[in-house]
């Protein structure tokens, strides 16, 4: 395990979570499933109590803690894209599986993990500043999944 991990607390499904997360994402992979030695408040013995995974190159730990804490808005992933296509693809990857959509790029997984599915155009955009910056941040707080191409012609102006 990395010196660094991402601990996230899921309820039961820790073990589903990461499988779905290495199926959509490159560089991710679960690496290990560890069952619980014995009985815990939220589960038996025998069931999955952690799984060690990677999401896009950053190691995490599934916790199935039980139904005591929730993921919120404050933790999110920041998955950088390149086009629209790819935007498209994790997006609908995740608001697909019982996700939810939100606002200015932002979606929740299933298990209410939230996710921004940020196009490269945009962060560039930011980093210009001025009024391009301005013009880019004025189209994405009327989107929900970004539109590149929208995007870009703020940009331009």
């Amino acid at each position: 395990m990395a010196k660094n991990t991402i601990c996230l607390w899921y309820d039961k499904d820790a073990e589903e979570a990461a499988n779905f997360y290495a199926g959509v994402f490159p560089d991710s992979r679960v690496t290990a499933v560890h069952r619980a030695p014995g009985d815990y408040p939220s589960g038996k013995k025998g069931d999955v109590l952690t799984v060690e995974f990677t999401v896009a190159g950053i190691p995490c730990l599934g916790l199935n803690g039980g139904s005591y804490f929730h993921h919120s808005e404050a933790f999110s992933f920041q998955i950088e894209t390149e086009d629209q296509e790819e935007t498209d693809r994790y997006w609908n990857a995740i608001v697909g599986n019982g996700g939810q959509e939100s606002e200015c790029g932002w979606c929740k997984d299933k298990w209410g993990l939230s996710w921004q599915i940020t196009p490269r155009v945009l962060t560039e955009a930011m980093a210009a500043g001025g009024e391009e910056a301005s013009r880019a941040f004025a189209a994405m707080m009327t989107m929900g999944k970004i539109d590149v191409a929208a995007i870009e012609a703020a940009r331009r102006g």
